[in-house]
C-alpha cells in the first residue's frame, strides 16, 4: 500500500432544483457564507458534449448555475449545482446506494435542530443518542430533510467515545497529549470526531 496526500473533504457538491432556495437554507441554518459563482445563471447554460463526458450525465444535460458556500468552522465547502435535462431523479435516500448523507457536527445539536426547521427542514425524528462506540452521556444525533429532499444528519458527540479507547487512530484527545486530528474540523480543540 503508498501513502496518499489526500488530507481531508475539500467540498461536497449537491445538486438542487433551485440554487436560490438552496442557498438561502444553507445561509439561514448554518451561517454558511457564499464564497462565489463558478457559473453565474446569466453565463449559462454549459452543455455539451464536453460537460457530458466531463460529468458522466445523459446527452443533453446542461448545467445552470453553480455556486461554492462555505460553512463556518473551516469545514468542507458546499458547491450547489442546479442542472436541467433528460433525467432528473428523487434525492437518494440513506437506502440507496451511493453518497447518501451530509452529516454537519454542532456544538449545541438542539439550536442547530431548530435552525434547520426555521428554515425549511423537516425533522425526522426527535434527537436520539449515539449508540454503542459512539456513545457518551451528551452524544446524540437527528436526522432531516433538507427543503429539496436530501439527507442530512446533525450530531454532536462532545464526550469520549468508546472506540476511541480501542484504536490507536485519534486515540487520545490534543488536550491529553494527542496529535491526530479531523483534518476538516480544526477548529474544535480537545475533542475527537467519531464515525457516523
Amino acid at each position: 500500500m503508498t501513502a496518499t496526500s489526500v488530507r481531508g473533504i475539500d467540498h461536497i457538491g449537491v445538486t438542487v432544483p433551485d440554487l436560490e432556495t438552496a442557498t438561502f437554507f444553507l445561509v439561514r441554518a448554518f451561517g454558511a457564507e457564499v464564497l462565489y459563482d463558478a457559473l453565474r445563471r446569466q453565463d449559462g447554460p454549459n452543455g455539451g458534449r464536453d460537460v457530458e463526458r466531463r460529468l458522466g450525465v445523459p446527452a443533453g444535460t446542461q448545467q445552470l448555475a453553480i455556486r461554492m458556500l462555505a460553512l463556518p468552522g473551516g469545514g468542507p465547502g458546499i458547491e450547489l449545482c442546479e442542472f436541467e435535462g433528460p433525467r432528473r431523479e428523487p434525492p437518494a435516500l440513506p437506502c440507496d446506494f451511493g453518497w447518501q448523507h451530509v452529516a454537519l457536527y454542532a456544538d449545541d445539536l438542539d439550536a442547530a435542530v431548530r435552525d434547520c426547521v426555521a428554515a425549511g427542514a423537516s425533522l425526522l425524528a426527535e434527537p436520539q443518542p449515539l449508540p454503542g462506540p459512539e456513545a457518551g452521556e451528551h452524544n446524540r444525533f437527528a436526522y432531516l430533510r433538507t427543503p429539496w429532499g436530501s439527507t442530512l444528519q446533525l450530531l454532536t458527540y462532545p464526550d469520549p467515545q468508546p472506540w476511541q479507547r480501542t484504536t490507536p487512530r485519534r486515540s487520545a484527545r490534543p488536550a491529553q497529549g494527542g496529535t491526530d486530528t479531523w483534518p476538516t474540523d480544526p477548529a474544535r480543540p480537545g475533542t475527537r470526531p467519531g464515525p457516523s
